[in-house]
């Protein structure tokens, strides 16, 4: 199952393995000293905050080990559980039907299916990278998975799909009851503000397979 308390744990056991404390894992990766600090994993209100991707690809950089390498840490191997999650390119993913009233696949004909470590309660879905809109983060080919269950916030990696089926990754800037502000990826696609009547659902990109 890939939750909140093995992600942080895989962490630990990252920075063990290579001589380090969690702190000297995140000065090593370009990060501020406390960003793996345990008191950091719970927001001020008491829910679970998860490391950014894009930390954890630092991480792995700085670190030299390999994604396999990780997410061997956080669903140790045989036994461990694993579902089948699915998944849809990008640019498709903006065509009438392929998805339920609620944001979620509709399935039938579009959908084929990724594996990835269980994730518990979290009803997801994968997209596949297409084009050059995510980058640097994410490259063509890249996969992430996209939750509709988790709480969003500021600062968050999101995809939305608006109501004339236009879907775009991007991060979170601003939310109010008028719509959102998002912040691109890339510098050289246009950041958006989208009116909350125009917004058909909106997930949290939780993860990305590379």
């Amino acid at each position: 199952m890939l939750s909140h308390a093995r992600i942080w744990t895989a962490i630990d056991q990252l920075a063990e393995r290579y001589g380090l404390s969690a702190s000297g894992l995140a000065r090593k990766s370009g990060l501020d000293a406390t960003s793996f600090n345990r008191s950091k994993r719970q927001g001020p209100d008491g829910r679970d905050r998860w490391p950014s991707t894009e930390s954890i690809a630092k991480v792995l950089v700085a670190t030299g080990a390999s994604l396999d390498e990780f997410m061997r840490l956080v669903d140790p191997g045989e036994g461990s559980s694993r579902s089948k999650v699915p998944l849809i390119g990008l640019a498709q993913a903006g065509a009438g039907r392929l998805f339920s009233d609620d944001g979620m696949p509709a399935g039938g004909p579009g959908w084929n299916e990724v594996v990835f470590p269980d994730l518990a309660n979290e009803r997801v879905f994968a997209l596949e990278v297409q084009g050059d809109s995510m980058r640097p983060l994410y490259r063509e080919g890249d996969i992430v998975i996209v939750s509709r269950s988790a709480a969003i916030r500021k600062g968050d990696r999101v995809v939305v799909r608006t109501t004339d089926g236009e879907v775009m990754a991007k991060e979170l800037k601003r939310k109010s009851a008028k719509g959102v502000e998002l912040t691109s990826l890339n510098p050289d696609h246009p950041d958006r503000t989208i009116p909350a009547a125009s917004i058909d659902w909106m997930g949290r990109i939780m993860w990305a397979r590379q």
